[in-house]
């Protein structure tokens, strides 16, 4: 068990000893991609001054399912050796119990939040997590490479796929053999879930689950979409895509290999960084839509959230934390940085953002309107149709089963998953 540390030293430990604070040793869980946990302990340190607390980061993995899956271990064990989780948008529903409700703490402060993100982390009257950041996934395009060959930004996913596969082809013609022309999130986990449902619903095919607990999933748009996809792997795409998470559709396109990317906001301030390949030479729109009358760009709602364990020992100064990591400077500061959405709606009008990432105050819209996956809809069983989901369009992707096979396949798993209701 973590001990208090009584005695203080400098300014922070003065004012502890004049007010009759202890300073606490906090943990918080943090799983990161880029340069968010560069970020997080520059701001943590800050937090350390202002109050004289200690605080720790414990490393995820990369991947979203991983994580999940270690955070139900020590939520079930009711372990008190994490006091804030970094939580996925989706994870509310599915977690609810096992945190502090943050209502009557944030009162002051939560009319200032977008509100779909706010709604996205209530559960039952009760906020689960403040919302720190959010993501909606974007189209990168090498602008060089589209000038270079008199192409136009695609608005579809079947101009995006000629216009990859013209451009790939004339490069290798001309001795660039690694360019490849688009490059995503293809392995079997949430990532995989992110990028299919944007494809099945811009081509008209509803949700993996729809609001009202329905399952429509299996019908010729969603397979259209799919067959399409498919046709990516071993084409404008490598064969490895199958295996890809974010970090590397990022790497790739980022040394200048790639000439789509499909990818969160994150990846923005990286590949503009002063060591990135594709610096000067690169942009972002919203992803394509199907084509057809009526069909939209779809874009997952992603981001990611602060709870405070009902287990932890450290209840007020965990609450403390969360507020301080989510105050305006540090949101402009991590959204300047990182190139993360901010949750305050204030910072995407806030000039110096502007300047710095010019993209997201263009992103408000795309945001605020962005694609829920279903887990207010399954609950608790979120994670096991998302499983589902994944792993028939993995299959589809892979060339085990046709769109069609595997759309019925996953049909008749999500009717087993719901058996009389979710």
């Amino acid at each position: 068990m973590r001990t208090l540390k009584h005695v203080m030293i400098g300014a922070a430990g003065l004012a502890l000893l004049a007010t009759g604070a202890i300073a606490e040793e906090l943990t918080i869980v943090h799983g990161s991609v880029g340069r968010d946990q560069e970020v997080l302990r520059a701001q943590l340190d800050r937090f350390e001054a202002e109050t004289g607390h200690e605080v720790t980061i414990v490393s995820m993995p990369e991947s979203t399912t991983d994580q999940f899956g270690q955070y139900r271990l020590w939520l079930s064990a009711q372990s008190p050796d994490i006091d804030v989780y970094r939580l996925d948008v989706i994870w509310a529903p599915q977690l609810a119990q096992h945190f502090v409700d943050l209502t009557p703490h944030v009162e002051d402060i939560i009319d200032d939040f977008v509100p779909a993100a706010v709604e996205s982390q209530t559960v039952d009257g009760r906020l689960i997590a403040l919302p720190m950041f959010l993501g909606a996934p974007a189209l990168y395009y090498r602008t060089d490479l589209l000038e270079q060959y008199g192409e136009a930004v695609p608005t579809t996913w079947q101009e995006m796929t000629d216009t990859a596969q013209r451009i790939m082809e004339a490069e290798r013609a001309a001795g660039n053999d690694d360019m490849f022309g688009f490059v995503f999130q293809g392995a079997a986990y949430e990532g995989l879930t992110c990028n299919a449902q944007e494809w099945i619903v811009s081509y008209g095919g509803g949700r993996i689950v729809e609001q009202d607990g329905s399952i429509d999933i299996n019908n010729p748009a969603a397979a259209e979409a799919l067959t399409l996809a498919a046709s990516w792997v071993g084409g404008i795409a490598p064969e490895g895509v199958l295996n890809y998470t974010e970090e590397d559709a990022r790497g790739i396109f980022q040394s200048g290999n790639s000439v789509f990317m499909r990818n969160w906001n994150y990846a923005y301030a990286l590949a503009a960084g002063e060591d990135s390949p594709v610096r000067d030479s690169f942009g972002v729109t919203t992803l394509p839509t199907g084509g057809g009358e009526g069909q939209v760009s779809a874009a997952t709602l992603g981001g990611w959230h602060l709870g405070v364990s009902q287990y932890s020992e450290h209840q007020d100064a965990a609450i403390e934390l969360v507020r301080f990591l989510n105050n305006y400077e540090n949101q402009k500061e991590r959204a300047i940085v990182t190139s993360r959405p901010p949750t305050l709606l204030a910072v995407y009008d806030d000039p110096d953002v502007a300047v710095e990432q010019e993209f997201i105050p263009l992103w408000r819209p795309v945001v605020e309107n962005a694609l829920p996956r279903p887990s207010a809809a399954v609950g608790r069983n979120y994670n096991e149709v998302s499983a589902a989901f994944w792993t028939a369009v993995h299959d589809t992707l892979s060339g085990n089963g046709t769109a069609e096979e595997n759309l019925a396949g996953l049909e008749r798993s999500l009717m087993r998953l719901r058996g009389s209701g979710w």
